[in-house]
């Protein structure tokens, strides 16, 4: 198994470049919807070494395949990418058991991205922080307000939900030692409307300790320098990034420096 030494980090605001893979494509889903798929002509480890190229130091990959029905298929791309370029890579889908941790930091995961399991079953995931320590796990709870005001994180590829609601859940993970949050507004993720800033806010009002990555609707740097401004850690952007609306190089210039 790879070493468990956290990787390299600097302070201040991080740029995530996202690609997510369904049948080996890079795609974008509309709102978590898997019949609202926008496939790109090219190929992930392409993308990948072109958003390398352009001076990001982090990935964020997804198999959009496993998020739904478990049993993570990226270890390939994963060691092909820590092979031919310096990126640490936060990777998930699929993550249905200690094994599959185990499994994605010996293929080179420098964090482990836990998205259903966190929400089904807390406590199992909140043991593995104190195993394999705060820097290597980033925890996604990607949510969709209900009309009542709520909440919910969704589990499954955002085709169920989860019982407890968001901030129960942020608050329980902010006491298990959790670092890294990763938080989608699903209504805006692929609809280019802009991140929701209100869920952010919010987000550090509930555990003003965590390191959270925004997601979900970016569209130009604009919304990149607000989600800094609103206290988040970091940003991911995908849809901006392949639709030619935001250049990668330029962003992490002015919002990244090193």
């Amino acid at each position: 198994m790879a070493s468990l030494s956290p990787p390299s980090t600097r302070d201040g605001f991080e740029i995530y470049p996202a690609i997510d893979v369904r049948d080996g494509r890079v795609v974008r889903l509309a709102q978590g919807d898997y019949a609202r798929e926008t496939a790109y002509d090219t190929q992930p480890l392409a993308l990948a070494q072109r958003y390398a190229e352009a001076g990001a130091r982090w990935l964020h990959l997804v198999d959009l395949d496993a998020a739904r029905n478990g049993g993570y298929g990226l270890g390939a791309l994963l060691d092909a990418i820590k092979a031919t370029t310096t990126l640490s890579v936060q990777t998930g889908g699929g993550v249905r058991g200690q094994e599959n941790v185990e499994r994605l930091f010996a293929d080179g995961a420098d964090r482990v991205v836990i998205g259903s399991l966190a929400i089904d079953e807390p406590a199992r995931v909140a043991g593995w922080l104190s195993t394999y320590g705060s820097a290597r796990l980033t925890i996604a709870l990607d949510a969709r307000c209900m009309p009542d005001g709520r909440w919910l994180p969704a589990t499954h590829g955002w085709t169920q939900h989860g019982g407890r609601e968001l901030g129960e859940l942020v608050r329980f993970y902010a006491g298990a030692g959790l670092r890294h949050l990763l938080c989608t507004d699903i209504e805006r993720d692929g609809t280019l409307s802009g991140p929701n800033l209100h869920l952010y806010e919010r987000l550090r009002q509930w555990a003003p300790e965590l390191a959270v990555q925004a997601s979900g609707g970016a569209r130009d740097s604009g919304d990149v320098r607000a989600a800094r401004d609103a206290g988040c850690a970091g940003i991911v952007l995908g849809k901006a990034l392949l639709d030619g609306r935001l250049e990668l190089a330029s962003a992490l210039e002015q919002y990244a420096p090193c």
